[in-house]
């Protein structure tokens, strides 16, 4: 965890007090609603269908057990009880009056955590593994380079009305874990000839105009990081589409100009800035890396006997195969907490779950809790011999369903329920979905599958990279929705290719049902994934027994 320093906090008491100011003007009068919009967009704050929503930053996805319990405080006092978290590893509060909203947001910022970056033109925050830290194949821990990127871009005088909203990810593992080649700049830290740098890669990006990211530089120095983003800010905020929203992002400017061509200008600006203030040093790394609290882990007995004798059981069997993973420590696991149970919106966590899970994580995680971009909660850090008594407790709250990377696992937006960009609902296809998929031995067996669902072209369920995914759209008042298949969001990223027409919302998870069994019916073996299948036959035997006369 990194803990704030008195800076920090100062800055944030002093943003809560200027955004209750502009919240009194709004609620006076004295600000429209198009005047007072800029502003709270600067504070994480938007206007959805049916009331504000307030969107809470949590920095590269890490919590404390306070900061969780903060949350689930704002949940339960103004809100309606429950939080959503997010595909870029935030919170949202769908339902927080005007007039509170500077509350919440003083309660917030006691302890450590604000609304910045969430929201408008500017560099957002930035997303990272969560198992950053834990993992056995990462070659460092990546949320030290994300704290800096979010120290130098907070509030950055060049950079805080961009043509377009910028989001930048970093994974140091061999399998990426945070989508990195679907954002506008994506981070890999990986080593050569035994020095630690960063593969660039630029222009991803989902939405109405979808790409995968392009790599502009193999390997850029760690301690030239800063100075390379900013030659590519403002490569991107000279030549950036200010004339056509939906030509905006950087992913267009690199579409047009080609790789080569943007890469070029980002080395021409770069060799005017890379020896400057923003060169990063041993001694600028170790003074952010001080303010970071590792656990201190003791040496521990790997698979003790407790946990094997736990094993035995079948439902904790099958859990721990989904849920748990190696830890780079010896006698510790990483654990995932499913936030898809059967029948409930993806994502959501209810106040009194946040307020246990905090509970939990203090006991038996070292108090640290992640947040991951497929909207599920992590404890990176968990001694093996706590794993029974763990799973005992989680699946008393809810959140130990052993679906994680399945086909219920599904990410999706909040649709039309919530959302005024909307065409469609989302959380009710997910519902049935879980539904239709609940029976957990059926889902172990179809194994690995990721589906995706957006209520709209804007992809904030990224159905573009699910191994199925689902997009809404809107025909003659009704809810339609297209299906693409053979998406993947990792280190081979790709779009998922579109099958064919757009079926009702009546028939969508029958449709859904149909893919699943020519899967099953087609692969070679249970070893052969969804999305393996899909590149070996392609979509035309999905397709055809997709829309196949019923």
């Amino acid at each position: 965890m990194y803990v704030y320093d008195e800076f920090d906090r100062t800055f944030l008491e002093e943003r809560v007090a200027e955004f209750r100011d502009q919240v009194a003007r709004r609620l006076c009068g004295a600000l429209n609603e198009e005047e007072f919009k800029p502003l709270r967009l600067m504070n994480g704050v938007y206007l959805q269908l049916h009331a504000y929503m307030l969107r809470v930053c949590i920095p590269y996805g890490t919590l404390s057990a306070p900061q969780l319990r903060a949350l689930a405080a704002v949940a339960r006092k103004y809100d309606r009880g429950y939080g959503h978290f997010t595909t870029r590893q935030n919170i949202q509060f769908n339902w927080i009056k005007l007039a509170e909203l500077p509350d919440a947001m003083a309660d917030l910022a006691k302890v450590g955590i604000h609304g910045l970056q969430t929201s408008g033109n500017c560099i957002r925050n930035t997303t990272t593994d969560p198992w950053a830290g834990a993992a056995q194949d990462e070659v460092e821990d990546p949320r030290l380079y994300a704290e800096v990127i979010r120290q130098w871009s907070t509030l950055h005088p060049e950079f805080t009305y961009l043509p377009r909203k910028f989001k930048i990810a970093i994974t140091a593992a061999r399998h990426d874990r945070a989508a990195i080649r679907v954002h506008d700049v994506g981070l890999r830290l990986h080593r050569r000839n035994g020095e630690t740098g960063f593969e660039v890669i630029v222009g991803g990006g989902l939405g109405r105009t979808p790409f995968i990211g392009k790599t502009i530089r193999d390997f850029l120095p760690k301690e030239d990081l800063l100075s390379y983003l900013e030659a590519i800010l403002r490569t991107y905020n000279l030549g950036g589409r200010r004339d056509n929203i939906y030509k905006a992002r950087i992913k267009i400017q690199v579409h047009e100009v080609g790789t080569e061509e943007f890469a070029r200008r980002v080395e021409a600006e770069w060799a005017q800035i890379r020896d400057g203030a923003l060169r990063l040093d041993e001694a600028a790394l170790d003074a952010i890396r001080d303010r970071f609290v590792t656990p201190d882990f003791a040496p521990l007995e790997d698979a003790p006997a407790v946990l094997a004798d736990a094993l035995a059981d079948p439902a904790f069997a099958r859990w721990h195969a989904n849920s748990v993973a190696p830890h780079k420590v010896p006698g510790h696991a990483i654990v995932t907490l499913s936030l898809k149970p059967v029948g409930a919106p993806p994502g959501d966590a209810t106040a009194d779950q946040m307020d246990a899970i905090a509970d939990l994580a203090e006991q038996y995680a070292y108090g640290e809790i992640r947040v991951a971009h497929e909207q599920n909660l992590t404890f990176p850090h968990v001694r093996q011999q706590d794993l029974p008594a763990l799973w005992a407790k989680l699946k008393a709250i809810g959140v130990a369903t052993p679906n994680v990377a399945l086909i219920t696992d599904i990410i999706s937006c909040p649709g039309l329920d919530y959302c005024s960009l909307a065409n469609t609902r989302s959380i009710p296809i997910a519902q049935k979905l879980t539904e239709r998929f609940a029976d957990e031995a059926r889902i172990a067996d179809i194994g690995r599958l990721h589906v995706n669902i957006s209520g709209c072209i804007n992809a904030c369920g990224h159905h573009h990279v699910g191994h199925i995914g689902i997009l809404g759209v809107e025909k003659k008042d009704e809810e339609f929705f297209q299906i693409t298949l053979g998406g993947k969001g990792n280190s081979k990223a790709r779009l998922g290719e579109l099958i064919g027409p757009a079926v009702p919302e009546s028939q969508i998870v029958d449709v859904v049902e149909r893919l699943v069994d020519t899967y099953l019916d087609l692969r070679t073996s249970p070893a052969e994934t969804f999305v393996a299948a899909v590149e070996r036959l392609g979509i035309e035997p999905f397709k055809e027994r997709a829309y196949a006369p019923r």
